[in-house]
């Protein structure tokens, strides 16, 4: 549910309380161009695309998509546009965790099932664009965006130290976070070497709701895309 602002008309400074409509996004969660209290309230005289659209992040799936900008018209006749806030998705530098909309996990019924879950789950942390490669590839990377890559083992067996440090050694050559991702489990010298590399470990579950396993898990968690 969207919360309401109280915006001052700047042509008859009468007081209104808007709520900004939700929009859906192509995920099904619904969007809506975020506004802080006090949001600059301007007459529209003449309209433009760039002026009527902008970009906002769904706080579910992570993508970005283009939305009308926030506006009304007061009874005096002005139509009033308000500029959405230009600090969207986490607490303005204070250290605490980024407020998200809450995960929608994905079933996980085959390895592809897992491996879309995973990336599912890294675009909700902030990594807006994360690719997926079906068939696995032989480098066992299952996941790449412009800033973290990621490794789905979707195995019955528990994953091994081996594929972590090949994981860890592609991040570091491309300048990327390292994710990894496993449906059973990691072995315990693949969470040590993890824990030395500061790599975040996750276990899915077949709900598709991915649960952290290390510090560096629950920092991603905790700031998502930023930590």
């Amino acid at each position: 549910m969207t919360h309401s602002v109280s915006v001052r008309c700047p042509a008859c400074r009468r007081e209104h309380a808007y709520s900004p409509p939700e929009y859906p996004c192509a995920c099904g969660a619904p969007v809506t161009v975020p506004l802080r209290a006090g949001a600059t309230a301007v007459l529209v005289r003449h309209r433009s695309w760039s002026d009527a659209w902008t970009e906002v992040p769904c706080g579910s799936c992570g993508e970005p998509g283009h939305w009308p900008q926030p506006e009304f018209c007061c009874p005096c006749g002005a139509t009033v546009r308000l500029a959405p806030d230009a600090v969207t998705g986490s607490d303005a530098g204070d250290g605490g965790p980024v407020r998200r909309a809450p995960f929608r996990p994905l079933t996980i019924r085959t390895g592809d099932d897992a491996v879309s879950c995973a990336a599912h789950f890294l675009r909700w942390l902030g990594f807006r664009t994360v690719e997926t490669a079906v068939p696995r590839p032989a480098s066992g990377l299952d996941l790449r965006g412009p800033r973290v890559v990621g490794m789905v083992d979707a195995s019955t067996v528990p994953t091994g130290g081996a594929s972590i440090e090949t994981l860890w050694l592609y991040a570091m050559t491309e300048q990327q976070t390292p994710v990894a991702f496993s449906l059973a489990g990691f072995e315990r010298g693949a969470r040590n070497r993890a824990d030395e590399l500061r790599l975040a470990l996750f276990v899915l579950d077949l709900t598709g709701t991915p649960q952290p396993v290390n510090d560096a898990a629950d920092a991603l968690l905790h700031r998502g895309a930023d930590a």
